[in-house]
């Protein structure tokens, strides 16, 4: 396969096993080229891009943006806060505007679920989707996968957990749909509360454990609690949380096998993991970082391939 087999990256459901095949070697490219002393290659030098952020983001956004520069492309970043969508303009206004700047492509982030598919409706340019609402984030879970096969090797029955709040993590569903396609088997664990009603009609069996769940995998990805979308609260404290959730060095250490831990960030340090964790040998963290602008180069540069056409 030379190219991929859809237009946009809107969620990992529409993609197929070869399409994140495709990716991944010509991640395994750009990551040789982000090592190398001249970090640059021309292949993007007539695309703009526009990154559109209605939600805060740094580290997604700094990915992007790092990416879009490595490949020359022409980079406009738009934030919701300082723009016209705060004096009530729509969003495929806003769009619009932006595309009449001749803009080939747009990354965006949005709290609304279906708004990147929304948008592939009705512009024409290239949509990447960088998380919209609790529902997709497909580069995270790209990274992610790709991150896991550089350690542990082929993702064909490899066994990841993904710990935390299920419920209103986008990274999460993308994860559950990309490891599945892989050939992984993904667990979940979490307070009750936090884990949605349809998740095993995905073929993924709940674990209320931790220990167990930890003995159980070869990955465990950790997700922080997403306070700035909890409208009422899902468990009796955070104390409690951390007790029953919180993934600590002892914890690790009493398991009868290495594990490997991955968190998409921002990690809330003393929460879901501590200090001793996110900054040990079973981390993982620095490494979905760097394979982030990797990961997101390549999905660029596949989808600018199709603008060309």
């Amino acid at each position: 396969m030379t190219e991929l087999s859809v237009n946009h990256l809107l969620g990992i459901k529409y993609l197929k096993d070869e399409d994140i095949q495709l990716i991944f070697e010509t991640a395994d490219h750009f990551k040789e080229v982000i090592n190398r002393p001249i970090k640059k290659v021309p292949s993007l030098r007539d695309i703009t891009i526009a990154n559109i952020f209605f939600e805060n983001s740094t580290r997604t956004k700094l990915s992007f943006e790092l990416a879009q520069k490595r490949l020359s492309a022409d980079v406009l970043s738009f934030s919701a806060a300082q723009s016209s969508v705060k004096k009530g303009e729509t969003l495929i206004d806003t769009v619009n505007n932006i595309l009449a700047m001749k803009v080939d492509m747009v990354v965006m982030r949005h709290s609304h679920p279906g708004a990147a598919y929304f948008l592939s409706q009705n512009v024409n340019a290239r949509i990447i989707n960088a998380g919209d609402g609790a529902h997709e984030h497909p580069t995270q879970a790209l990274l992610d996968s790709y991150t896991i096969r550089e350690r542990l090797g082929d993702m064909a029955g490899k066994k990841v957990v993904i710990v935390g709040d299920i419920l209103h993590s986008r990274v999460a569903l993308s994860n559950i749909f990309a490891l599945q396609m892989q050939g992984a088997e993904v667990r979940v664990c979490g307070p009750n509360t936090l884990i949605p009603k349809y998740i095993e009609s995905l073929g993924v069996k709940v674990e209320s454990n931790l220990r167990n769940a930890l003995a159980w995998c070869d990955v465990a990805n950790m997700l922080r609690i997403q306070n700035e979308r909890l409208d009422v609260t899902y468990f009796p404290s955070t104390r409690e949380y951390v007790q029953q959730y919180g993934l600590t060095k002892e914890i690790l250490d009493s398991l009868s096998k290495e594990i490997v831990i991955l968190h998409p960030g921002p990690i809330n340090r003393g929460v879901e993991i501590t200090s001793e964790v996110a900054d040990g040998p079973h981390s993982l963290i620095l490494d979905q970082v760097e394979n982030g602008v990797a990961i997101r180069m390549a999905v660029i540069y596949l989808l600018a391939s199709k603008i060309k056409q």
